[in-house]
C-alpha cells in the first residue's frame, strides 16, 4: 500500500512538472507573438495572452474528455501574494512623480470618489435586477461584493492599449485612476467582508465608511514608512561598497515586504506597495551605486511584465471552467442575461462619474487648454471599461472555496464575470485604438486640451512612465511664483503645494533619507553624477 501511495505522489509530481513546462512554453510564446503583433495597435500582450489562453484551454478540454481546462488550479493566493505585488510596485517605482502629482486631484477624484460612485450604481442595479432574474439565494453582501467587483478597472490592458507618446497626458489620468481604483475597490470588497451587513442601520454604515477611509488613509502610510526606511537603511550603510547585489535584494525585499506587513494587519496590499513604489523611487534609488540604479529599474519591469503576461494567460484559459457551466447549463439565456446587465451597468456606472466629476475638475482650471473638453472624457470613459484579473480575483474570493463551487447562484456569477472579463478585454480593448484616433486624430490637438503646463514639444513628449528626474531638475531651476490669496492657492493648487513640499523636502527629508543630490561621496558608495541621468 505504502508503495502505491508513493508511486500516486510521484505520478502527482511529475504531473505538476508537465503543467509547468507547458505553462512556461505558453508564456514564451505569448512574448514572442506579442512581439511580432508590437506594431499592429489593434493587438496587444494582453489580447494576445488572453486569446491564446482561451485556445489552450479549449485544446485541453479537447484532451481531457470535457474534465477540466486549466493547467493550474486558481489560488487567490497567487494571484494577490504573488503576481500583483510586482505588477503595482513597477507602477509606483516607474511613476513620473511631477506628472502624477500635478494631476493628483483629478486622479482622486476619479479614483477614489468615482470607484464610489460606480461601486454604488453597480450595488443598487444588481439588487434590482437580478432579484427579478431569480438567479440564485444571494444576500446584501453578495449584491455590495458584486459593485466592489465590477468597480475595478484593467489599468494593466488599458495602458497597453493606449500610446503614451502619441497621449501622454491622457495617459497619465488613466493610469492613476486605474491604480488608485484597483486599490479602492479591494477597501470596498474587504469593508464589505468585515461587516455582517444582513441588518443594516446607521451606526454599522458609519462603521463601515469610517473602516474604508482607516484602510485607506493606514495602507499608504505603512507604504511611505517603508519606503524611507529602505532609503535610510540604504543611505547609512552603503551596501554598495561591498556587494551591490546586497543593496538590490534589499530594495526587492523590502518593496515585497510593505505589501505582506499590509497583509498582516489586514490593510491594502495595493496602496501600500505603490506609495512604497513612489518613495523609493525618489529617495531609495537614488542612494544606490549607478549599476544598482540600472539593474533595479529593468528587474522591477521584467517582473512586472511576466506577471502581467501570467494573469491573462491563466484568465484566458480559466474561461473555459467546465465544472461552472456545468452548474448553470440548464439556462443559458439567463447567463447571458446577468452578463449583459453587468456590463450595462458598468457603461452606466463609468460615465456617472467621468463626465461630472470632469466637469467639477474643469471649475478649478481657467485656462482653456488645462481643461478636459468632452472628447477628452468620452475617451477616459471608454479607456476604464475593461475589467480583468482583480475583479477574476475577487469574484473568486465571494463566490468560490478554492476555486470550486456547486451553488448555482455563485456559478452563475463566477461565468458572468468571466464573460465580462472576456468580452470587455477583447471587444473594448481592440476597438480602443481606433477610437482615440477618431475622437484624438491630432496628438497636438490632444496636448492642447489635456495639458496642465504650456505645451512645448519637451513637455509633451515626455511620458508618464518615467523616473521623473528630469523633472525634477528642470523644477529645481524653475522658480515657482508663491501664492498671494486663496483664490491663487485654489486655482494654481499642484505648483503651491510642490513649492512647499520641495522647501520641506529639501531641509528635513532628503539630509535624513537621501535623494538627488543629497547623498555625500565616499568611496565606493552612490554617487551624483553632473549629466544627463539614465532614463
Amino acid at each position: 500500500m505504502a508503495i502505491g501511495i508513493l508511486s500516486s505522489l510521484l505520478a502527482s509530481d511529475h504531473s505538476s512538472i508537465v503543467s509547468m513546462n507547458l505553462f512556461v512554453a505558453l508564456l514564451c510564446g505569448c512574448i514572442v507573438i506579442g512581439h511580432l503583433l508590437e506594431e499592429s495597435r489593434w493587438m496587444n500582450e494582453s489580447i494576445t495572452a488572453l486569446v491564446i489562453g482561451v485556445c489552450t484551454g479549449v485544446v485541453i478540454l479537447l484532451t481531457t474528455g470535457g474534465k477540466s481546462s486549466h493547467l493550474l488550479v486558481f489560488s487567490e493566493d497567487l494571484f494577490f501574494i504573488y503576481l500583483l505585488p510586482p505588477i503595482i510596485f513597477n507602477a509606483g517605482f516607474q511613476v513620473k512623480k511631477k506628472q502624477f502629482f500635478r494631476n493628483f486631484i483629478t486622479i482622486m477624484l476619479f479614483g477614489a470618489v468615482g470607484t464610489l460612485i460606480s461601486f454604488g450604481i453597480i450595488s443598487a442595479g444588481a439588487i434590482q435586477f437580478f432579484k427579478e432574474l431569480h438567479i440564485g439565494d444571494l444576500q446584501i453582501g453578495d449584491y455590495l461584493a458584486i459593485g466592489a467587483i465590477f468597480s475595478a478597472t484593467d489599468s494593466v490592458c488599458t495602458l497597453q492599449v493606449l500610446n503614451q507618446d502619441e497621449t501622454p497626458l491622457l495617459y497619465s489620468l488613466v493610469f492613476g485612476e486605474g491604480v488608485v481604483n484597483d486599490a479602492t475597490s479591494v477597501v470596498l470588497f474587504n469593508a464589505i467582508q468585515s461587516f455582517d451587513l444582513t441588518h443594516i442601520n446607521s451606526t454599522i454604515a458609519l462603521k463601515f465608511v469610517g473602516n474604508f477611509f482607516y484602510l485607506f488613509i493606514s495602507s499608504t502610510l505603512l507604504g511611505v514608512v517603508t519606503g524611507l526606511l529602505s532609503a535610510f537603511i540604504i543611505k547609512k550603510l552603503y551596501f554598495g561598497r561591498h556587494s551591490t547585489d546586497r543593496e538590490v535584494a534589499l530594495m526587492i525585499l523590502m518593496a515585497y515586504l510593505s505589501y505582506m506587513l499590509a497583509e498582516l494587519f489586514y490593510l491594502s496590499g495595493i496602496l501600500t506597495v505603490f506609495f512604497c513604489g513612489i518613495v523609493m523611487s525618489h529617495y531609495t534609488w537614488h542612494n544606490v551605486t549607478e549599476s544598482s540604479r540600472v539593474t533595479t529599474k529593468h528587474a522591477f519591469a521584467t517582473l512586472s511584465f511576466v506577471a502581467e503576461i501570467f494573469i491573462f494567460l491563466y484568465v484566458g484559459m480559466d474561461a473555459l471552467d467546465i465544472e461552472k457551466w456545468r452548474v448553470i447549463s440548464d439556462s443559458p439565456g439567463k447567463s447571458v442575461g446577468v452578463s449583459s446587465i453587468l456590463l450595462g451597468l458598468i457603461l452606466v456606472g463609468r460615465a456617472a462619474f467621468v463626465f461630472p466629476l470632469s466637469f467639477i475638475s474643469n471649475l478649478t482650471k481657467k485656462a482653456p487648454h488645462e481643461k478636459i473638453e468632452f472628447k477628452q472624457q468620452v475617451t477616459i470613459w471608454w479607456a476604464g471599461l475593461m475589467r480583468g484579473a482583480v475583479s477574476m480575483a475577487l469574484a473568486y474570493n465571494q463566490f468560490t472555496s478554492l476555486g470550486h463551487t456547486q451553488v448555482r447562484g455563485n456559478a452563475m456569477m463566477i461565468t458572468s464575470t468571466i464573460t465580462v472579463v472576456l468580452f470587455s478585454t477583447v471587444v473594448f480593448g481592440l476597438m480602443t485604438k481606433p477610437l482615440v484616433r477618431i475622437l484624438l486624430p491630432s496628438p497636438k490637438h490632444l496636448s492642447r486640451m489635456l495639458s496642465s503646463e504650456p505645451t512645448t514639444p519637451k513637455s509633451f513628449f515626455l511620458p508618464l512612465i518615467d523616473n521623473g528626474q528630469g523633472s525634477e531638475a528642470e523644477q529645481g531651476n524653475r522658480s515657482v511664483v508663491r501664492p498671494s490669496s486663496l483664490r491663487m492657492l485654489l486655482t494654481t493648487p499642484s505648483h503651491t503645494v510642490h513649492y512647499y513640499w520641495r522647501k520641506f523636502d529639501d531641509a528635513f527629508m532628503r539630509p535624513v533619507f537621501g535623494g538627488r543630490g543629497f547623498v555625500p561621496f565616499v568611496p565606493g558608495s552612490p554617487t551624483e553624477r553632473n549629466g544627463p541621468q539614465w532614463q
